[in-house]
């Protein structure tokens, strides 16, 4: 016994230094090595700088660490030639292999730090701010006396070279200033590709001198159906507003819009230069290109503008004159943007007007290209000489693999429902950026799993080989704004799972539970930074809650410094409104708002909770049942779950709420309904967890639990029913609109543990 309980004592101790060691280091992302040591360094005003013995290639990264510490202790420190006792000493190391690497050597004498380049250095100091306490980014608080810096022996690199995040300023435009908050946290994460997506349909924002009509018309537009529903939804959610910055009357209308003109730019890219973040610009040809043909309608084959089946009208790539517009742009692109990539995009394009073109069919035919596929590969080929001709590299979306990719190309992959894309891509030599959608797609609404997503993404497919893989140069997050129309709510969708990538990315090292208690360490800062990031989510409820005889909302906050505030009036909470209790009883029907609160009054999501009351649903009798569900497959497009259509084209059986891999050839739109029963062990209040890409309805007793209908991104909603200890008929009806699909179901009872349900609850009859 005595023995049990001096293990149980190690095994205690143990697990409470691992914890104050992750918050001893809170560092995003965790460095590749790190040996904690005992003791630490304090920085004082007295403490010297010790720069590099050749300065100069470094001029700007000592600036910015004298800076750092000037903001924290009010003055800059002083400097020494050479290495003495309580100095903070910078030395440039040739024997390090990359660019970005550096070294962090920390005891209680003296800080040393040491990096092979430019690069290096500014990263070392990023890491450096982090083990700083985040009230040093609040350049008005008092000057701290001293800094305590935990002593560590630290070698770091990055694992990927390319570390990015896209930004689309055209659907809903962003400020000057936003883009430099923007990449002030790239770069305090480590990440250095920022992808500006410049031009689509909504709006044309990147001033080019030779067609000045793409900026003063093709910048503007009166609101539209985008805008719309983001107005709808900013009367639940004022972080869907529009900025009204960005919103001018011209004429007697209302226009949104903005650009940036050359000189806003280079001021921008001198900008992210400074802090080792680099610009790739996308103009977007041939297709999303309606803002420019507006302006010049000689882009389209005959002149016409608006939308096709599927998408707008293309630039057509068979008159000499779109080929003339396209080379003036990039020669201005060309020379405003210092990065050696440009990024064209050539996805989503509507090819029916090239193939009812003559000029487009004498052009096929003088080129011996048998399809309009080949036509597009033979527009984006010449516009990859025209940039090689300029010194760049043209990168396009994985679109640009259909008809013939050359090999020079960089191919950035997007779509998830085409798995073997950047495969093919890959073993062909090609360069490959991974995007896909699911989970880097950070327009899609988070929810609960979304940082887990990010962070347990795998940069390299499968069925690559090591030497294949190496063309997997990294992976970026993208973010389309057709919905999301303020800075605020940029950074409320991108931040903080960008952290999760950065971390992927540059240590690729899965170690989750260690990053959510770094992150926790981080929200301060991210405050006092002024980003309006997602609190981190709440638990103990689901949005249809039931109550027997009454329930109790236990609510505890992630966050010890967070506040979580509520109103029963349908109003939204703010910051006046009451504190919810530790225990809130709940005895009658009722509707309620959460919200939860940081120290600054940064608000989290809006939860709107419905409690009803219920008795519990009297168990079913079975007999006989098989294992598993049925699944009947529905073989079309249906919008919502509730319009599938009657008879099944398909059935079959599958052991648990999943839909198989294969479903729906080359990523078609489908219809399934997965019914059965589930065979609960006890009586109790069951809570469910329903996660659809696309979308769908969980049923028990023939009752709505979970509504997540309609076509959305991965996104889970949640539900409660009372149960009686048996078997109970379940339906499942899900929807895929096309593109790449995912169906999980999830349970709690009385308030426990998330967790899947058992394959051993599921039956169907025979």
């Amino acid at each position: 016994m005595w023995k049990f309980l001096k293990l149980t004592g190690a095994l205690c101790l143990l697990l409470q230094v691992t914890f104050a060691q992750k918050q001893r280091y809170p560092i995003i992302p965790y460095p590749q090595q790190l040996v904690p040591q005992t003791g630490e360094f304090v920085i004082t005003p007295a403490t010297r700088l010790v720069l590099p013995a050749d300065p100069a290639p470094f001029l700007i990264e000592t600036a910015q660490l004298e800076l750092l510490l000037t903001q924290a202790l009010g003055k800059p420190l002083p400097t020494a030639d050479k290495a003495v006792k309580g100095a903070i000493i910078m030395r440039q190391n040739l024997a390090l292999a990359g660019e970005e690497d550096y070294t962090m050597d920390v005891n209680p004498q003296q800080i040393v730090i040491t990096a092979k380049a430019p690069t290096g250095f500014f990263r070392a100091v990023q890491t450096l701010r982090q083990l700083m306490p985040p009230i040093i980014e609040d350049a008005a608080a008092p000057d701290l006396k001293k800094i305590a810096i935990p002593a560590m022996q630290l070698k770091d690199h990055p694992t990927y070279g390319w570390r990015g995040m896209h930004l689309d300023v055209s659907r809903h435009f962003f400020s000057v200033a936003y883009l430099k908050k923007f990449i002030d946290l790239l770069a305090l994460y480590k990440m250095n590709k920022l992808h500006l997506h410049l031009t689509d349909d909504q709006g044309w924002r990147i001033e080019i001198k030779k067609y000045p009509l793409l900026t003063s018309q093709g910048a503007w537009r009166e609101f539209n159906n985008q805008d719309s529903v983001c107005m709808k939804k900013a009367v639940d959610n004022p972080d869907m507003a529009i900025d009204q910055e960005h919103i001018i009357q011209r004429d007697g209308k209302t226009l949104y819009g903005g650009f940036y003109t050359q000189e806003q730019m280079k001021d921008v890219i001198k900008y992210a230069a400074v802090r080792h973040v680099e610009i790739i610009p996308e103009i977007d040809m041939p297709g999303h290109m309606m803002a420019a043909i507006r302006a010049y309608p000689f882009l389209s084959c005959s002149g016409e503008i608006g939308w096709g089946k599927d998408f707008s009208t293309p630039v057509c790539p068979c008159n000499e004159a779109t080929f003339t517009f396209a080379e003036d742009i990039f020669t201005e692109i060309a020379a405003l943007f210092p990065s050696k990539y440009i990024h064209l995009g050539a996805d989503e394009v509507e090819k029916t007007s090239w193939a009812a073109s003559p000029a487009c069919a004498a052009t096929m035919k003088a080129n011996n290209l048998k399809d309009v596929e080949e036509l597009q590969s033979y527009f984006v080929k010449r516009m990859e000489k025209f940039f090689q001709s300029k010194g760049k590299v043209l990168i396009g979306w994985d679109e640009i693999l259909q008809g013939g990719i050359s090999p020079t190309a960089v191919l950035m992959y997007w779509r998830s429902w085409v798995p073997d894309a950047p495969v093919l891509a890959a073993r062909h030599g090609n360069q490959v950026i991974m995007t896909p959608g699911n989970p880097l797609y950070f327009d899609g609404i988070p929810d609960r799993n979304s940082i887990y997503n990010v962070y347990h993404f795998e940069p390299v497919p499968k069925g690559l080989t090591a030497a294949e893989a190496t063309h997997i140069i990294g992976a970026q997050a993208n973010i389309w704004t057709e919905y999301i129309p303020s800075e605020k709510r940029a950074d409320y969708m991108f931040m903080p799972r960008m952290t999760a990538l950065a971390e992927v990315l540059w240590t690729h090292h899965a170690d989750y539970n260690n990053y959510l208690q770094r992150l926790n360490e981080h929200y301060k800062r991210l405050d006092l930074l002024g980003v309006h990031y997602r609190l981190p989510d709440l638990d103990g409820f689901t949005e249809d809650n039931v109550f027997v005889d009454k329930a109790t909302l236990s609510v505890q906050p992630p966050l010890t410094d967070m506040t979580i505030r509520y109103t029963t009036t349908g109003t939204i909470p703010d910051t006046a409104s009451a504190i919810l209790p530790k225990n809130f009883i709940i005895n009658k029907p009722l509707t309620m708002k959460l919200a939860a609160f940081s120290p600054t009054g940064n608000r989290g999501d809006i939860y709107t909770l419905h409690y009803r009351q219920s008795d519990y649903l009297k168990a079913t009798v079975v007999k006989d049942a098989f294992p598993g569900l049925q699944l009947d497959y529905y073989q079309g497009t249906f919008k919502s779950a509730t319009k599938i259509k009657a008879t099944a084209d398909s059935s079959f059986r599958i052991n648990n709420v999943i839909i198989p891999e294969g479903m729906g050839k080359g990523g078609g739109a489908f219809g399934a309904k997965l019914h059965g029963y589930i065979n609960v062990p006890a009586t109790g209040i069951y809570s469910f967890y329903l996660t659809c890409d696309d979308g769908g309805i969980l049923y028990i007793d023939d009752q709505e639990v979970v509504n997540n209908d309609g076509w959305h991104a991965p996104f889970q909603k949640s539900g409660q029913v009372a149960l009686e200890k048996g078997w109970h008929p379940l339906l499942v009806a899900f929807v895929e609109g096309g593109g790449g699909y995912m169906l999980k179901l999830e349970y709690s009872v009385n308030g426990g543990k998330l967790q899947p349900v058992p394959d051993a609850w599921l039956g169907a009859g025979k």
